[in-house]
């Protein structure tokens, strides 16, 4: 029996949601590992709406959980109703509405919250010590929400211009978390808290190489399950 892990989504669309090919990518290495997927997303409210074509912001208001359902090809449900019980895992594709829908990281760095749903979905399942994935930014949920613990966003220096966003690795270790270096096609696995973490789009690499770090870290979840 394969086995059974959620997904959730932050929204449809790098720059205000979920990164489409990392959750695209997410989805197709659960699929070849058997699993049993279902989606969620928090029903609220997107903090901004981006014009993607011209990357400036929109004038309007769009919903999480009803852009979400753009990826999931409508088959999804309200985060609320997420039982860690149901599942053996949970990953979080990146996406900047990881950083503003899902938490405030976009917006306060390391003095961020994080949506209650969120935060008691992760709690949840590190509880039952159930296997926790996250890659991109998504890292920094764990690292919020579970001091001490271990994750990677790709590199701590901008090598080769390749981590822009390296300072990333910084505000991690400030909130007492130790973040470890490792490639776009790598993962690290935190065997004590079950969190495997991979950078994707952190690092700026071709899509290739991208979707096999995912996979890896989609492996080391499903293992650990």
């Amino acid at each position: 029996m394969g086995k059974r892990v959620a997904l959730v989504l932050a929204g449809c669309g790098v720059f205000d949601g979920s990164e489409i090919h990392e959750a695209s990518a997410a989805l197709v290495h659960l699929s070849r590992g058997g699993a049993e997927v279902k989606i969620f997303a928090p029903n609220i409210e997107q903090r901004d709406v981006v014009n993607h074509l011209e990357g400036s912001p929109a004038e309007e208001k769009r919903n999480v959980l009803v852009e979400s359902a753009r990826l999931a090809r409508g088959n999804i449900q309200d985060l609320a109703e997420l039982k860690a019980s149901d599942f053996d895992a949970v990953i979080f594709p990146g996406g900047f509405g990881v950083a503003k829908n899902l938490c405030s990281w976009a917006v306060d760095g390391k003095n961020c919250t994080v949506n209650e749903h969120v935060k008691s979905t992760l709690q949840a399942f590190h509880s039952a010590k159930k296997p926790i994935g996250l890659c991109c930014i998504s890292p920094v949920l764990a690292a919020k929400v579970f001091p001490g613990c271990e994750v990677t966003v790709g590199q701590d220096k901008n090598v080769d211009g390749r981590f822009p966003d390296a300072e990333t690795a910084s505000a991690i270790a400030e909130l007492g978390c130790k973040h470890i270096c490792k490639n776009v096609n790598e993962s690290h696995v935190d065997k004590a808290n079950k969190i495997v973490t991979t950078c994707a789009f952190m690092c700026k690499a071709p899509l290739h190489e991208i979707f096999d770090g995912i996979g890896t870290m989609v492996q080391e979840v499903l293992k650990l399950a």
